[in-house]
């Protein structure tokens, strides 16, 4: 029985890990509060997508499991498998425009048809 539940538990475990977004398309701002200034302004204007904004400063999980060295970092994740990254310049502001992130999610939606 105790081998039965350990079993159990291991899987259910490994089915949580990397699922930390809803499935489907969502694009994750990864910032800090110390940086909240440069924030992504128009994250919440993308479209065909849920918007996400993460916290790393309050809790480093998150720096650590994605591999986020710079902030902000937009990671755009489709069925929680990350597709596509922009980051900040060294002054930890977002160059990528709110187009050019747009284009790549309008890509990953049109590459499932």
């Amino acid at each position: 029985m105790k081998k039965f539940i350990s079993i159990l538990l291991l899987s259910l475990s490994s089915i949580c890990i990397g699922q930390d977004f809803p499935e489907g398309m969502v694009v994750v701002e990864f910032n800090a509060s110390f940086n909240k200034t440069n924030d992504v302004a128009w994250l919440s204007k993308l479209t065909d997508c849920e918007t996400q904004r993460v916290d790393i400063a309050a809790d480093s999980r998150w720096s650590s499991e994605y591999k986020i060295v710079v902030v902000p970092t937009l990671v755009v994740f489709n069925n929680n498998e990350e597709v596509k990254r922009f980051q900040a310049n060294i002054m930890m502001t977002m160059e990528a425009t709110r187009k050019e992130v747009q284009d790549a999610i309008d890509e990953i939606v049109m590459e499932a048809f």
